[in-house]
C-alpha cells in the first residue's frame, strides 16, 4: 500500500463527508474503508499458517477476501458443522508499517514545530501521542477480541447487533466470528430497495452514540460505513472493535454541560464548558468567543443552508478561528472524530444535515437520562437519601473554615496558564541578564573591548525593559 495504515484512518473520516466532496471523490475515498489491495498469496499463507498452523479449523475457506482494510482483511469460511463465519486476518507487515507511520508523523511534527503556536504544538502532540497508542492497540487482534466481548456485554440491550466471536480459533493475528449479513450504512441503493427509513436509522445511530458517550462513557471510535451495516430488516450491525475508548467522568460531565448550554443558547456557559473540556484555552476571552459561537449557531441552524454553502461556511469558519485559542486535548480527539463521522453519515441521506440543527436536539433529550434522573419522585427520593451526606459536607466545610484549613485547587489548564505566563515574563529577563553578564565577562577578558561590552550591556537593558 502506498498509504500507511495511520494515514488511511484520516482519509476514512473524509470519505463520509458528502457535504465537502463530490460523488467522484467520495467513490475513491470509500474504497479506503474496505476495498484496499489484499495481501499477496505469500503473505496470506504466512499469516494463515501463523494463525491456524496445520489444524483443519474450517470445512471451507475462501481465499479471496470479501473486504480488505488498512489493518487486516476479512474472508468468508465455514466451520465443520456448516456455520458460516467471518475470518479477519491481520496484514503480514502491518505492525512494522505502523511503527514507520508513527516515526514519519513524529519527524514532520518535530520539523514544523517551530512554526506553530503553543496551542497548535500541544494539540498536534496530543493527536500524535493518542493516535500512536491507539493504532498500536488496534493491530493486536487479541485486544480487539477483548473489546468485542466487553462492548457486547455492556450494550447487550441496545438493539444494535454485534458479531459473536469463536474464541477457540482466535489469536493475536486472527479473529473468527459470526458472519453478519447487511448493507453498508451508505449503500443508498439497497436501503431504498428494502424501504428502510433513512431518518430512523440515523436517529437510532445518534441515540446509540448518545448512550455510549453520555451514559456509559465507553464508545466505539471507528463507526465509518465499512464498519456499520444495516440488515434488510433495518437493524444496525456494528463491526471492528479495535478502536474503543472510555470517556473520563469529568469529560462526560463537561460534554453534558456543553450540550445543555448550546440548547439553551447560553453561549458564555457554552464557552466555559469548552474550557472544562479542554478545547478552549483557560485564559481565552469568554465574551468574545461567546459572541463568535452565537454567530456560528445562527448560521448552521439555518434550514435553508445548502451543502455547497455549508462547505464554504466551514472553510470560512476555519479561516476565522486560526488565531483563536482552541486546543485539542487527548480526551476529545476520538469524540470529535466520531462526531465528524456521524455528521458525515447524516449528510449522505439528508440534505443540509449538520450537528447543530439535527443532532443537538436528540442529545438534549438524553441529558436527563445521562444525569440519572428519570422522574420527579426519583429526584425527590435521591434528595432525601442524600440529605445526611449534604449536611455532613456543610459541617465539614464550616469546620475547615474555622480552623483556617481551606485549600484552593487549580485545574491543569489553570496551572498550565500560570506556568506559561511566568515563562513569558521571565524569558526577556533571562535574555537580558545573559547579555549583561556577557558584557561583564568581556570587560574582565580584555578592557580594550569596552565598546563591545557597552553594546552588550545596552542590548541586555533593552531586552529587559522593552520586551517584557
Amino acid at each position: 500500500m502506498l498509504l500507511g495504515a495511520s494515514f488511511i484512518k484520516l482519509a476514512q473520516v473524509l470519505a463520509t463527508r458528502s457535504d465537502f466532496f463530490s460523488e467522484e471523490y467520495l467513490c475513491e475515498l470509500k474504497e479506503l474503508h474496505d476495498q484496499l489491495p489484499p495481501m499477496s498469496a505469500r503473505e496470506f499463507n504466512a499469516v494463515y499458517t501463523e494463525a491456524f498452523g496445520n489444524a483443519e479449523c474450517f470445512e471451507q475457506f475462501e481465499k479471496t477476501p470479501i473486504a480488505s482494510a488498512s489493518i487486516g482483511q476479512v474472508h468468508c469460511a465455514y466451520l465443520h458443522d456448516g456455520t458460516k463465519v467471518a475470518v479477519k486476518l491481520r496484514r503480514a507487515t502491518i505492525v512494522d508499517q505502523v511503527g514507520v507511520d508513527i516515526k514519519i508523523l513524529n519527524f514532520f511534527n518535530n520539523l514544523f514545530r517551530p512554526f506553530f503556536s503553543t496551542y497548535t504544538k500541544n494539540s498536534i502532540d496530543a493527536v500524535i501521542s493518542e493516535f500512536s497508542k491507539m493504532i498500536i492497540q488496534e493491530v493486536s487482534f487479541a485486544n480487539e477480541l477483548h473489546n468485542l466481548k466487553s462492548f457486547s456485554e455492556v450494550y447487550a440491550k441496545s438493539g444494535v447487533r454485534f458479531p459473536t466471536p469463536y474464541e477457540e480459533f482466535c489469536c493475536d493475528c486472527a479473529i473468527v466470528m459470526s458472519y453478519e449479513e447487511g448493507f453498508r450504512f451508505d449503500d443508498k441503493k439497497n436501503l431504498k430497495k428494502y424501504a428502510i427509513d433513512f431518518h430512523a436509522i440515523i436517529r437510532k445511530l445518534i441515540n446509540f452514540y448518545t448512550d455510549q458517550m453520555l451514559l456509559e462513557g465507553y464508545f466505539h471510535a471507528d463507526p465509518h460505513p465499512g464498519n456499520l451495516l444495516v440488515s434488510k430488516e433495518g437493524e444496525l450491525i456494528l463491526l471492528d472493535f479495535g478502536m474503543l475508548k472510555r470517556v473520563p467522568n469529568a469529560t462526560r460531565v463537561a460534554i453534558i454541560e456543553l450540550i445543555k448550554a448550546a440548547n439553551e443558547q447560553n453561549y458564555e456557559l457554552y464557552i466555559s464548558a469548552n474550557k472544562r473540556l479542554g478545547t478552549v484555552a483557560y485564559e481565552a476571552p469568554t465574551a468574545e468567543l461567546a459572541e463568535f459561537s452565537a454567530k456560528m449557531f445562527a448560521i448552521f441552524s439555518n434550514e435553508n443552508l445548502t451543502s455547497e454553502s455549508m462547505q464554504q461556511l466551514a472553510f470560512d469558519v476555519l479561516a476565522s478561528t486560526k488565531d483563536l485559542p482552541f486546543k485539542l486535548p487527548s480526551d476529545a480527539i476520538y469524540i470529535l472524530r466520531v462526531s465528524a463521522i456521524i455528521e458525515g453519515l447524516g449528510t449522505t441521506y439528508i440534505e443540509n444535515f449538520n450537528g447543530i440543527k439535527d443532532i443537538l436536539p436528540t442529545l438534549q433529550e438524553n441529558i436527563p437520562k445521562a444525569l440519572g434522573v428519570k422522574t420527579f419522585s426519583e429526584l425527590l427520593t435521591h434528595g432525601i437519601k442524600d440529605t445526611p451526606f449534604v449536611l455532613q459536607n456543610i459541617q465539614t466545610s464550616f469546620q475547615k473554615i474555622a480552623e483556617d484549613d481551606v485549600e484552593v485547587k487549580f485545574s491543569e489548564d489553570q496551572l498550565y496558564w500560570v506556568a506559561k505566563e511566568i515563562k513569558n515574563y521571565l524569558k526577556p529577563l533571562f535574555g537580558g541578564f545573559v547579555f549583561m553578564a556577557a558584557a561583564f565577562f568581556t570587560l574582565l577578558y580584555d578592557k580594550e573591548l569596552k565598546e563591545w561590552a557597552l553594546g552588550l550591556f545596552v542590548i541586555g537593558v533593552l531586552q529587559i525593559f522593552f520586551k517584557r
